[in-house]
């Protein structure tokens, strides 16, 4: 047996145990943020700390890895919104998808913060999202559509928004977000929907236990 044919399962292995480190660091990240260590990635993928240190060299190497995957998803988020013939709806799209990757994912705010100092392929995905981003808002712009004054710079804070009440109610309706997502929405698309507002309030004490989250 040749030494290439004594390789070649190895190196099958180790593209198996970084998919699956990818995979694990995505859930840990999404669901208790930044602060997960590679060591608890480690365990909640069943693998050895070493294993997670010979694909990562550190934690930022690995958050790098996922931040390409982030921006792809949202890249395409972004196309699948402008293929949407009225302006308005194309926007719409866009905001509650991008609302909806946060709430679904406690870093995604973080990991973006991050892009800036990342390699330089992951800062052409960054600014070919907002190039997207920022056409989807000039549709509405020339339209009429939107509020006059909002910008692709307006997102984050946005998002921000709607993360904060997806994180601290998650555990007692992880929908809740949608009716405050549906809020901000509207405020920046004015008069386009007669449409009763999405879900219903939280009971008391569900905000009680929401609002303790925070604290």
């Amino acid at each position: 047996m040749s030494t290439t044919d004594l390789e070649r399962p190895l190196r099958a292995d180790a593209a198996r145990n970084r998919e699956l480190i990818l995979q694990t660091a995505r859930k840990c990240f999404a669901e208790r943020g930044l602060s997960v260590t590679l060591n608890d990635i480690a365990h909640e993928a069943g693998v050895g700390v070493g294993t997670v240190y010979r694909r990562f060299a550190d934690k930022d190497s690995l958050i790098e890895a996922l931040l390409a995957t982030k921006f792809e998803a949202m890249n395409e988020a972004a196309a699948r919104a402008a293929d949407e013939v009225d302006p308005r709806e194309a926007l719409r799209v866009y905001l509650m998808g991008v609302f909806e990757f946060r709430a679904r994912d406690r870093a995604l705010a973080d990991a973006i913060v991050r892009a800036g100092k990342a390699r330089p392929s992951i800062v052409q995905e960054r600014d070919r999202l907002e190039t997207q981003v920022s056409a989807i808002i000039e549709r509405a712009e020339t339209a009429g559509v939107v509020r006059a004054g909002f910008d692709y710079r307006d997102l984050p804070m946005l998002t921000s928004m709607v993360g904060a009440v997806a994180d601290s109610t998650r555990a007692h309706d992880p929908n809740a977000w949608r009716r405050y997502a549906e809020v901000l929405i509207e405020g920046v698309l004015p008069g386009g929907t007669d449409a009763p507002m999405l879900g219903t309030p939280l009971d008391r004490e569900s905000i009680e236990r929401a609002l303790h989250a925070q604290n």
